[in-house]
């Protein structure tokens, strides 16, 4: 199992990632490639309160006080309800790297025994999920949303780049 110090140190190496793959323009922050899908402000965003009001504090929960209640959060009402896309995107981001460095001074200090991670909620759609499935679905979270941002380079690029090809480069998306 990954120990917190370990898992805090993966989470500054994602940030500086992400934080490489955001720096971009409020125009390239702002557009998306279809109408269903989310812009890189959205995603922003969306890591943004993920980090706020998820991951953190429910693992928090899990492992301090496992029979208490989860607070509901709406991750895909939040896009439209928060108004993701009106956001300015620099200070989006710079909101969720503030966020990130706290999560990692946290899970730095934390200080729990291994029979914790064991520690379970019933989730009303997943079932179980263990202290340590809540710590393994945070690391991943970023690799999945990391995915997603190269795919929306991609895409932009693709469309400023017409009525040219990138074919010559190999492979498609």
């Amino acid at each position: 199992m990954i120990t917190p110090v370990e898992a805090a140190s993966q989470f500054v190496a994602q940030a500086a990632v992400l934080e490489t793959l955001l720096s971009v323009t409020q125009d390239q922050a702002a557009w998306k490639p279809s109408e269903k899908s989310w812009s890189l402000l959205e995603v922003t965003n969306h890591l943004w309160d993920e980090e706020k009001e998820d991951f953190k504090k429910r693992l928090d929960l899990l492992l301090h006080a496992p029979g208490q209640e989860w607070p509901s959060i709406d991750p895909e009402g939040w896009v439209k309800g928060r108004e993701y896309a009106a956001r300015d995107q620099a200070e989006s981001l710079e909101g969720f790297l503030k966020e990130r460095q706290a999560s990692v001074n946290w899970l730095r200090a934390l200080s729990v025994d291994d029979a914790a991670w064991n520690n379970k909620y019933e989730h009303p759609a997943l079932g179980t999920l263990f202290a340590g499935d809540m710590l393994a679905s945070w690391l991943s979270h970023d690799l999945f949303h990391t995915r997603q941002i190269l795919k929306l380079h991609q895409f932009y690029n693709d469309e400023q780049l017409k009525p040219f090809s990138r074919d010559y480069a190999g492979g498609k998306w």
